[in-house]
């Protein structure tokens, strides 16, 4: 049989869409979050080591009644039943996690269910994954369909989360957990920009290669210089490619404006948000990006009481990595840009911690949460997603809508206040519950269900076959 080169119903031409973003938004996370500053004193430790050290002030944790399959029900079914989004509505779902419980069967598989009643299952998309990344290439996959010929004019669906745990140690308090799911689209208020800066190289700071365990062996010096390199390429490598663009739309006639011989830089930005794994990383890396708007054009007046400047230029980028009085330097020269373009965005990550691919989406998530949508109409924000192993990219976005609907159906500050802060032993336990139980068959979660929300989906058990059942709380009554 012949297939003919030329189908009608593929020849129909779909009107191109404009503006690709977020159309709508939720945020899963657990019940319970533990105090930093009392599990410093339950761990022995000095005082301020997770709260300043860190700079984080609660971490979310779930027990062996929760799963990454559970947490990405419940973003999803969230956006779904929050904003009327009809299932046959959606013709692609990526997935972004690197918390892995089966090496063949995806979680985007196990979020079909939530289609099944409505009949569709012609949903596009898989997983990704790389460390803290895969959400990233979730949503990079999703709008790069959306913006092609195979676009078939329904809506996307991505996917970030994780359950980030770690072994009894320095690194358990930089833990956490919590999914992202969003509504990607045409005619977005929250559109993202085409250029990206990316990085990618081949490095084991962070890495899960026992399959066995949860927990990751990480070299955590090497991953925060890890971090920090990615960034810098990241940022560079888009800033030159802003630049390009601009003269090529000169150039072309596009724009009667001369392109500046200026980078771009912090200051064209109203926000930046970042890959957050701690609160304390987001600091740093909004500093970095000043220091290398401090390279590129070391004259400008808001560097003028910079100490030493030449003996910072002077300085080689491998050796700048690691930098301790470069990192102080422009952390405390960053201290207000921080303020008003950062923190804003940092409500998940001080109330959940370390949320590995949601982390970023997090921050969005936070940011559309914390400012006034009259302010944020307009305003252009920065996001740098990085994940260990590495894989990095920095780009933009711009809110060009109303971001109310958002904000008040997500309801994200209201929920993370409701959250029960439980002592540190109650954590300990759920982590040691989790690490039993791990990859256990024919059993059921011994966590108890008054520890889910209400109405969320959790974990009934797994049977002889490995395979998992999850049911939803009751509602409260």
């Amino acid at each position: 049989m012949t297939i003919p080169m030329t189908i009608p119903a593929v020849d129909t031409e779909v009107p191109r869409p404009k503006d690709v973003g977020v159309l709508a938004m939720e945020v899963y996370f657990p019940r319970r979050c533990v105090s930093e500053s009392d599990l410093e004193e339950f761990d022995g430790v000095s005082k301020g080591k997770y709260t300043i050290g860190l700079g984080q002030e609660y971490m979310a944790w779930p027990d062996d009644r929760e799963d990454i399959n559970s947490f990405a029900l419940n973003a999803v079914s969230g956006l779904l039943e929050k904003f009327n989004i009809d299932p046959k509505s959606i013709g692609r779902i990526d997935v972004g996690t690197e918390t892995i419980i089966d090496k063949s069967k995806s979680v985007k598989t196990t979020l079909m269910d939530l289609f099944a009643e409505a009949g569709n299952y012609d949903i596009e998309g898989i997983d990704s994954k790389n460390a803290c990344y895969g959400g990233t290439a979730a949503l990079f996959n999703a709008i790069n369909w959306i913006e092609s010929s195979s676009w078939d004019g329904r809506n996307a669906i991505v996917v970030a989360g994780d359950i980030a745990v770690y072994a009894e140690g320095a690194a358990r308090p930089a833990g956490g957990a919590g999914a992202c799911a969003m509504l990607i689209g045409p005619n977005a208020p929250v559109v993202f920009e085409p250029i990206h800066g990316t990085y990618m190289a081949n490095t084991y700071d962070f890495y899960k290669p026992q399959l066995s365990s949860e927990y990751p062996e990480v070299d955590g010096p090497v991953s925060v210089v890890t971090y920090v390199a990615a960034l810098d390429a990241a940022y560079t490598s888009f800033r030159e490619k802003v630049a390009k663009a601009a003269k090529r739309a000169h150039l072309n006639g596009h724009t009667t404006e001369k392109p500046s011989d200026t980078l771009f830089s912090l200051e064209d930005l109203d926000y930046a948000i970042f890959h957050s794994p701690y609160g304390k990383q987001a600091v740093k890396g909004h500093a970095r990006m000043m220091f290398n708007d401090f390279i590129a054009n070391p004259k400008h007046p808001r560097f003028a009481n910079i100490p030493e400047p030449e003996k910072l230029l002077q300085t080689t980028p491998a050796v700048s990595l690691a930098d301790k009085n470069i990192e102080k330097v422009f952390v405390g020269a960053s201290k207000a840009s921080f303020a008003t373009k950062t923190d804003p965005a940092m409500a998940c990550s001080k109330r959940l911690g370390n949320m590995y691919t949601a982390s970023l989406y997090g921050c969005l998530a936070s940011l559309l949460s914390t400012v006034e949508p009259a302010t944020l109409l307009g305003k252009r924000v920065s996001l740098f997603s990085f994940g260990s192993g590495c894989a990095s990219s920095f780009w933009t976005l711009k809110v060009k809508g109303d971001t109310t609907e958002i904000r008040e159906k997500m309801n994200l500050l209201e929920r993370l206040s409701q959250m029960r802060v439980a002592p540190p032993q109650e954590f300990v336990e759920a982590l040691h519950l989790r690490e039993k139980n791990h990859n256990s068959v024919n059993y059921t979660p011994e966590g108890s269900v008054d520890n889910i929300w209400p109405g969320a989906y959790y974990l009934e058990n797994v049977d002889s076959k490995y395979r998992r059942k999850y049911i939803r709380a009751p509602l409260a009554a």
